[in-house]
């Protein structure tokens, strides 16, 4: 089951949030590889959606990208879709999350 993901407002603004931290902390290197795995972890999504664990909230599923960051998305099979609702810093209070 191939879909294709989409980025809601929310998972762009994160991401970006993301590559601004490791540009004001880390070194090219570390943002290319986040990049990536980013690339990567949403590849696998798009063949396998249901590869990666439902999280804590319903329908919504976490997908590990490093570490420190963690992906959160729904399969919307009707529409034939992945909905990438946020990226996270698993170093976050887990109460801050909304979904």
């Amino acid at each position: 089951m191939a879909l294709v993901a989409r980025w809601s407002k929310e998972a762009e603004d994160t991401f970006d949030e993301i590559i601004e931290y490791l540009e004001d902390n880390w070194t090219e290197r570390e943002i290319q590889n986040f990049v990536r795995k980013a690339h990567k972890v949403i590849g696998q999504i798009e063949k396998n959606p249901y590869q990666f664990k439902a999280s804590r909230f319903r329908e919504i599923r976490k997908a590990l990208i490093t570490k420190h960051s963690s992906l959160f998305y729904f399969v919307n099979e009707a529409d034939k879709i992945i909905e990438l609702y946020t990226f996270w810093d698993n170093r976050q209070n887990p109460k801050k999350l909304k979904h």
